[in-house]
């Protein structure tokens, strides 16, 4: 090339000042754009640390009140939350026990910060069974689609009823939509949304999970969370929940499948959501924590990546630290 010659095209110009780089940003975070998943606890006095999950903890029905108000203050779009009862059974009976931990929770929560984010919570029975399943088992221990589907209904019921502005069916169940939203048409809960978990990946990322729900899982999910090697597959199952009813649809975990995200978001006409799962907030805790890379720019860059794949909302553990950063403009 000639001393001479100079670039016709200059895309640099674009990048040359923060100014520029702000002025020209195709994907942008708002707080609102961000859902914190909490840890709701039976039968503890203070909160406990979640090991694997640095800086996130089980939370009391008293500290739960705090850590909403302090996500409202940020302007977060929502909550999620999980409860962690004391005792399990077969067939998960506190999931739809008025006085559970979690429909407990909801209630402290919608009547804490209702008003200012939405209130959300996981309907699925893993955290309730003593089996660890997000369903009730057969005579052979298989996991029974169509009695989990009864289970589910009566899920959805209560925690409606306890104040749950949105509906997270987590499960991986043919017709979970069709079957909760019926159930709740029929009962008048006609303006509950539901939120499809609906490319929910059999992903090696969810063990920090295992300890924070407590765990009693032996074996996998595998014959109803997707394999991680099907594509088509995830979209297929965002569609068949778009036709049952979904208000929302869902991709989990996020940052491995980016591609499915990215296939979702262009042929969905509902919302798209995508879950950072604990996996991918321990790498980077982990990572951050030995000095190998900058926290806060990994964190941003993560739900950057998620929210440009073509996620409208990313659940994510750092949601009200990172939407404190956005406030603050110290991400820009």
């Amino acid at each position: 090339m000639s001393e001479s010659f100079i670039p016709r095209v200059r895309p640099r110009r674009l990048r040359a000042t923060p100014a520029l780089r702000r002025a020209v940003s195709e994907t942008r975070l708002h707080p609102s754009d961000l859902v914190l998943p909490i840890f709701v606890r039976e039968g503890v006095d203070e909160p406990v640390a979640i090991s694997s999950m640095p800086g996130v903890v089980q939370h009391t029905l008293d500290s739960v009140r705090g850590a909403v108000n302090e996500a409202a203050a940020a302007g977060i779009g929502g909550v999620m939350l999980f409860g962690v009862p004391e005792v399990r059974d077969a067939v998960g009976s506190g999931a739809t026990d008025p006085d559970g931990i979690l429909n407990l929770a909801t209630r402290v929560v919608a009547d804490e910060v209702g008003d200012a984010l939405v209130v959300q919570t996981d309907l699925c029975l893993d955290e309730f069974t003593d089996h660890g399943h997000c369903g009730v088992l057969d005579a052979i221990g298989r996991v029974d689609n169509d009695a989990t589907l009864e289970r589910y209904r009566e899920m959805a019921l209560v925690q409606a009823a306890s104040g749950s502005a949105l509906l997270g069916l987590s499960g991986m169940m043919d017709g979970q939509v069709a079957a909760v939203r019926e159930a709740l048409d029929t009962s008048g809960f006609i303006d509950t949304a539901v939120l499809a978990y609906s490319a929910k990946y059999a992903s090696a990322y969810y063990g920090p999970f295992r300890e924070a729900v407590a765990s009693t899982l032996q074996g996998d999910r595998r014959t109803y969370q997707l394999d991680p090697g099907n594509r088509r597959e995830g979209l297929r199952e965002a569609m068949i929940d778009i036709e049952e009813g979904a208000d929302i649809v869902m991709v989990k975990p996020a940052g491995s499948y980016l591609d499915v995200l990215s296939d979702v978001a262009a042929a969905s006409d509902v919302p798209v959501w995508a879950y950072q799962v604990s996996g991918e907030y321990a790498m980077i805790e982990a990572a951050a924590a030995n000095g190998w890379i900058d926290r806060r720019r990994a964190v941003h860059e993560s739900v950057v990546g998620i929210r440009r794949a073509g996620a409208d909302t990313v659940l994510t553990y750092w949601a009200t630290e990172l939407a404190g950063w956005l406030n603050d403009g110290v991400v820009a």
